[in-house]
């Protein structure tokens, strides 16, 4: 999910993929929307089941020890229940933020973040951060570690996120054929690997096709050019169909299966899904996931 709803949407949507069987709602912590923390906490207030996260933040525009308190929070909220989602961020010149290191940055916010968690207070002489040693959260966790999804379409990043990760995602790609690609860059046989990208369904798969491509036209300066499965001319408009999800329900279900029997453990279906968030939730609740359980 987009951060761009109303309390109460959230709220309706979260009770509708949990009594639907959806596994994880994420919110995504998108440069100018609404921080990911508060949609997160109003929907582990009405969900007993679901796992919650960011996905994701970047260490650039919070501390380390911002990310490691609003896990924390959110783990305690929802019972044990959150994610991490750790991305180095995209747009941030926009902000005049400094992202030279990106991957320095991401280790080091991941040590700081998981020693806080576990209570040790051994401290972190980083190059980009650092945390003094003695240095300890001041109120109890609900556990003291939690799962961590590192997002990346780079292959060192990738290879380091097999050390330390229990999911690795490539977001804003909708192809099969990347999939295997990217598990072989994170070298870890146990690393789940999740793809998410621009999402539309429509009982009228024209028109679900025709919005997702206005949609992921703002990613596509990102991540068109980073596939390296796709040869693309200079000039070429890339194809919609990997990198956006979008069609009739029995043709996202179609999809979604495809991206699993390719090796994907995990399948996010983002915004906008619909013609509203609440529409396409519903629709992928009542006429997609049918479809997958068989």
């Amino acid at each position: 999910m987009l951060g761009d709803q109303l309390p109460a949407d959230y709220e309706a949507i979260a009770r509708t993929a949990e009594g639907a069987g959806i596994d994880v709602v994420s919110v995504f912590h998108d440069l100018l929307y609404q921080p990911a923390i508060g949609p997160l906490l109003l929907m582990a207030r009405v969900t007993e089941r679901i796992r919650l996260g960011p996905a994701a933040l970047n260490p650039f525009t919070l501390h380390p020890y911002e990310i490691a308190g609003q896990t924390a929070m959110l783990d305690l909220a929802s019972g044990g229940r959150a994610y991490l989602g750790l991305v180095k961020g995209a747009w941030l010149d926009q902000l005049g933020i400094d992202e030279e290191r990106p991957l320095v940055a991401l280790r080091e916010a991941v040590e700081i973040v998981q020693k806080l968690l576990a209570g040790d207070t051994s401290g972190v002489a980083g190059e980009r951060f650092t945390l003094a040693a003695g240095t300890a959260l001041a109120y109890e966790r609900v556990r003291q570690s939690v799962p961590l999804l590192i997002g990346t379409w780079g292959e060192r990043t990738a290879a380091w996120a097999g050390t330390v990760a229990d999911e690795l995602k490539v977001g804003g790609s909708a192809n099969p054929e990347l999939v295997p690609v990217v598990r072989t860059w994170a070298a870890a046989a146990d690393i789940r690997i999740v793809v998410g990208c621009v999402t539309v369904v429509d009982e009228d798969g024209g028109w679900a096709r025709e919005r997702a491509r206005a949609a992921v036209a703002p990613y596509l300066d990102v991540v068109a050019g980073l596939d390296p499965t796709l040869e693309l001319r200079p000039g070429q408009e890339p194809p919609l169909d990997r990198f956006a999800i979008a069609g009739t329900p029995e043709e996202v279900a179609a999809k979604v299966i495809a991206l699993w029997e390719a090796g994907a453990d995990r399948v996010e279906l983002g915004t906008p899904q619909g013609r509203t968030t609440r529409d396409g939730v519903r629709l992928i609740c009542e006429r997609v996931m049918p479809l997958l359980r068989r």
